[in-house]
């Protein structure tokens, strides 16, 4: 049977804002499973998503494997890159049956690979191939369909094309918009360098929301701390957090107690919380140094870091490396307490 003949226009529930409040940023190489599973331990509230996905991947290469998550990520999106309708709408399906809470489109990410694919912050030039890809996914599932753009992409930097193509989002369905407050540099900066040229441009963001107050508005790039989360919330309806989240996760835990009166976890409870996990997974094949890799900023700024990433680095690589690895480390900072 076609796939395309089984795409129809289902019933869909009306989005919830506060559903976006907290969000952790898709990350290439960095949020795959086990690091939103981590993520999930410290923040019960954020929305989590996937590394990018490409539509050719689950629909030509029929790599199902990665829409693999577990039931304890959800909420959790499924990030896809691609420019072709058709495809994006299928792949689109395969993440609803597998279960994601979201399909966001990548319409931000400026790598060179990305680039060479049609998809990623090089589509903010074409607001109506967007706008179509978006329409053939609302088509094929019944959950929530949204982009991740940037403010603007190389000269393309007035308002008015961000205006533009957020009317174009809008027009095809789009309720909530994640921006990356700084512009795409496609040519002439790598993508390490894009991320702190140019300036950030917050303002912009703000005033997208004043002027579309309906659509659910967050926002992304340089931020760091709880009080700029709780800032940008005057502003807007959500905050993204990427790098930051990464490599400070225990960040989550504090945003998470500031904006919903959770009770923060020690450091120590949130790892001896992930020990039936590690087992699980080192059970059915899966080597340590893929889930201790995401661990390592645990204890940044604390007494006893370093001692705890040695732990991890030196020893998680190593065959028949277990449980007793990380109970090692996380008797580093205790020792040095």
């Amino acid at each position: 049977m076609d796939p395309m003949s089984a795409l129809i226009s289902p019933l869909r529930q009306p989005i919830q804002p506060d559903d976006w409040r907290l969000t952790v940023a898709p990350m290439m190489d960095w949020t795959d499973r086990h690091c939103r599973y981590f993520h999930r331990l410290l923040s019960p509230h954020a929305r989590l998503y996937t590394e990018m996905v490409t539509s050719a991947a689950l629909v030509r290469g029929k790599q199902l494997r990665l829409l693999e998550h577990s039931q304890q990520e959800h909420p959790v999106a499924l990030q896809l890159g691609g420019s072709e309708p058709g495809e994006l709408a299928i792949a689109a399906r395969y993440g609803a049956e597998a279960g994601y809470d979201e399909i966001n489109l990548n319409v931000g990410c400026p790598s060179d690979r990305v680039q060479s694919g049609r998809f990623g912050a090089c589509l903010m030039r074409e607001p109506a191939l967007v706008g179509d890809c978006v329409r053939a996914m609302r088509d094929a599932v019944d959950i929530s369909v949204t982009v991740k753009c940037r403010i603007g992409v190389d000269d393309q930097d007035d308002y008015a094309d961000l205006q533009h193509f957020t009317e174009t989002m809008i027009a095809a369905g789009v309720e909530v918009l994640v921006v990356h407050a700084r512009k795409a540099w496609l040519q002439g900066l790598s993508p390490k360098e894009n991320r702190e040229i140019p300036p950030l441009d917050y303002e912009r963001v703000y005033r997208l929301k004043r002027e579309f107050p309906d659509l659910v508005v967050v926002i992304n790039g340089g931020i760091t701390s709880v009080e700029q989360v709780q800032a940008h919330l005057q502003q807007v309806d959500g905050v993204m957090l990427g790098r930051a989240a990464y490599h400070d996760p225990y960040l989550l835990a504090q945003v998470e107690a500031a904006l919903y009166d959770e009770p923060m976890p020690t450091r120590e409870d949130v790892l001896l919380r992930l020990r039936p996990y590690v087992e699980a997974e080192l059970a059915r094949g899966t080597a340590l140094k893929h889930i201790s890799r995401h661990l390592l900023g645990l204890y940044q700024g604390e007494p006893g870091a370093r001692g705890f990433r040695r732990r991890l680095s030196e020893g998680a690589h190593l065959p028949g490396a277990d449980w007793s690895l990380m109970e090692q480390a996380i008797a580093q900072p205790r020792i040095a307490a």
